[in-house]
């Protein structure tokens, strides 16, 4: 168990610490509009639209382009990838197309794979992340990741960041019927990892990963201020704000 320092105030005797990833671990805005981008160029490539309509697209899936941040209410990067992809759907059929489910979910297959080959531009580790994990293991504290991205995905990018090996347990909207800010997630991995819900803490940068700590009855729910979220709105759900995870030491 760790006692882990948030800001002034120390929680104490935490066996586990479930993180959200892109955000949190990771450069939330460089990996979701850059895979925003890759899926709206190849449905422009595909339907032979104009340039104009792949920016639209790429701000109908959550990318404000002119802040170069994501949009708040999302829905990348804070909700599944089916409602995502529904979105895309929905512009093309506001601009003459229909029927694009299969086009689009065939498009979304392949930038997951084309973007394989792009993760040393896309996956950028949020500063204090590797003395972090290391502090936490040395404290025999476990850690798990929750999600709206794949498991798979999040996999990949752990083991690209070179972290795999630290992880407990990674669970992806994949595994759950439910995502963020239920409490499916949470419970999921307290019980994977046998540890009960008073010894664990969550820490995210969205106001869906603070309340799906405070929903699932955790010890504590840490916000981080990475821009989806204002201060004021996090303190309306937790005491617990920090800048980064950098802020959180042993």
């Amino acid at each position: 168990m760790a006692d882990i320092k948030v800001g002034r105030e120390v929680i104490k005797d935490v066996q586990l610490v479930v993180f959200d990833k892109d955000g949190t671990l990771t450069d939330l805005y460089k990996y979701w509009s850059s895979m925003v981008r890759f899926r709206a160029d190849l449905i422009y490539r595909r339907l032979h639209l104009k340039e104009a309509d792949s920016m639209a697209m790429q701000e109908a899936m959550g990318v404000d382009l002119q802040s170069f941040r994501l949009k708040p209410q999302g829905p990348v990067g804070l909700k599944k990838r089916e409602v995502v992809m529904q979105t895309a759907i929905d512009y093309l059929e506001t601009i003459g197309f229909s029927d694009t489910k299969q086009l689009c979910t065939d498009v979304f297959e392949e930038v997951d794979r084309h973007s394989l080959s792009h993760f040393d531009c896309i996956i950028r580790p949020i500063e204090g992340l590797y003395p972090l994990f290391d502090f936490l293991k040395k404290n025999s504290c476990k850690i798990a990741i929750a999600t709206t991205d794949r498991t798979e995905r999040a996999q990949l990018a752990m083991e690209h960041l070179k972290i795999a090996d630290q992880i407990d347990l990674i669970v992806g909207a994949d595994m759950v019927l439910n995502t963020k800010p239920d409490p499916e997630m949470v419970n999921l991995i307290l019980s994977k990892l046998n540890v009960p819900r008073d010894k664990a803490i969550m820490v995210g940068d969205a106001m869906s990963d603070v309340e799906l700590g405070v929903n699932a009855g955790l010890k504590a729910s840490v916000g981080v201020l990475s821009g989806l979220a204002t201060e004021e709105e996090l303190r309306g759900v937790t005491r617990h704000i920090i800048s980064s995870i950098a802020e959180i030491t042993l």
